[in-house]
C-alpha cells in the first residue's frame, strides 16, 4: 500500500490554548505544518472536543483562528479522549486512503497520547510531531509532572514503542517530509 499520511490537529481549541503550554509556539508549529500539509496534498483532519466545559458553539469550544479548517477539511467532534471512539475519525481517513498519521495538538498526555496508540490498533503508522503537541500549564509541585517533563516523557516513549507491523516515528515540525507522500 502506498505511503499516503494526513495531519491530525487534536482539541486546539479556545478554552483549551488559554490553558497551554507554550501556546503560541505550538499553534505557530501546527499552522506550519497545516501550511505545509496542504501545498502537498496532504489532507487535514481537525478533532474538536465536545463536552461538560468545551460546549458546542461556545467561543472556548471554537478552534483557535490560526489552525480553523477551512470548508474542504474534514471535522472530527469527539467526547472522549481517544478520536477514534464512537467517532468517524477512522472512516474520514480511510475513505481519504490515508495510512499514516502526523499527530499534533492537545493534551500531551490524554488526548494526543491516546489518539496516537489507537491510530496504531486500527493499523495506521504515527508520526508524533516532537514540538507539535502541549499540554496545561501547571505548577511544578504536586502529582504531575512539569509541562516539560510530560512532553518530553512522551516524546521518548513513542520513540521506543514496538507495535509490530507498524512504523512509529518522533520527529520535529522541520523534519515532517509531506512532500515524499
Amino acid at each position: 500500500m502506498p505511503h499516503a499520511p494526513a495531519l491530525l490537529v487534536i482539541d486546539m481549541q479556545n478554552a483549551l490554548a488559554a490553558i497551554s503550554h507554550r501556546a503560541t509556539e505550538t499553534v505557530a508549529v501546527i499552522a506550519g505544518l497545516r501550511e505545509r500539509a496542504k501545498a502537498a496534498g496532504v489532507p487535514v483532519v481537525t478533532i474538536q472536543h465536545q463536552g461538560a466545559e468545551l460546549e458546542a458553539g461556545t467561543e472556548g469550544w471554537q478552534i483557535v483562528p490560526e489552525l480553523r479548517p477551512s470548508a474542504d477539511e474534514a471535522v472530527v467532534h469527539k467526547t472522549s479522549a481517544d478520536s477514534f471512539l464512537h467517532t468517524d475519525l477512522d472512516k474520514t481517513l480511510k475513505a481519504l486512503g490515508v495510512t499514516e498519521v502526523v499527530v499534533t495538538g492537545f493534551a500531551t498526555e490524554i488526548c494526543v497520547d491516546t489518539t496516537a496508540r489507537q491510530a496504531l490498533s486500527h493499523q495506521y503508522d504515527v508520526v508524533l510531531v516532537a514540538d507539535g503537541h502541549t499540554t496545561s500549564e501547571r505548577p511544578d509541585t504536586g502529582d504531575f509532572a512539569s509541562p516539560e517533563r510530560s512532553i518530553a516523557h512522551h516524546n521518548e516513549i513513542f520513540r521506543h514503542i514496538d507495535f509490530p507491523g507498524r512504523r512509529i516515528r518522533v520527529v520535529p515540525a522541520a523534519e515532517v517530509d509531506f512532500a515524499a507522500a
